[in-house]
């Protein structure tokens, strides 16, 4: 049991360590190696290329473990590694998360209601956001469900301009809806 118990704890920490070999990790009876200055130091030894690293205070890493022979890089790992880190979080500082906002109406909207769901939805999709317009018909409203379908396509058309029709209006039990994208606006320098 507690064997298991290990094996599992150790497949675990190797999941988890899924960077770079370093140092007297690597196994390999050659590999290629590559300065700290980007010049190739040939084909030797783990033994020998750990020793020129050594020589230099740095680390012995393989990059390329699928290559034949392997390609083994002398390098400061810790700079790399915090370098790595800094440009993924500037990575994912510079994404954008788009979200669906959903505007909901009644086929009987009265013409100031629907323009500040206009609005909303404008807002929305110019700030990059996907929107999902819904007209929910209730008891008799079912029999009329052109009415709905005539309103979405309104306010299609009214956001014409910021906005291209993803889907089209949809009937989906008591509900219709649209969805509408944003249009990609040329960056300007």
């Amino acid at each position: 049991m507690a064997s298991a118990l290990c094996t599992l704890y150790l497949e675990v920490l190797t999941i988890s360590k899924l960077d770079h070999q370093l140092n007297e990790e690597i196994r390999d009876k050659e590999i290629r190696v590559i300065g700290h200055d980007g010049a190739q130091l040939g084909i030797m030894p783990p033994a020998d290329a750990l020793r020129l690293a050594e020589e230099h205070e740095m680390d012995l890493v393989k990059i390329s473990p699928n290559a034949t022979p392997p390609v083994c890089k002398i390098m400061d790992y810790g700079k790399f590694r915090f370098e790595q880190t800094k440009k993924e979080k500037e990575a994912r500082k510079n994404q954008h998360v788009v979200e669906i906002k959903e505007v909901r109406m009644s086929p009987g909207i009265d013409v100031n209601d629907f323009n500040v769901k206009l609005k909303n939805a404008q807002k929305f999709l110019k700030d990059g956001n996907r929107v999902k317009v819904t007209v929910r018909f209730r008891g008799r409203e079912m029999a009329h469900t052109n009415i709905g379908e005539q309103l979405l396509q309104k306010f299609g058309a009214e956001c014409a301009e910021v906005a291209a029709v993803e889907k089209n209006p949809k009937l989906d039990g008591r509900h219709m809806s649209m969805f509408l994208s944003p249009k990609a606006t040329p960056k300007t320098k």
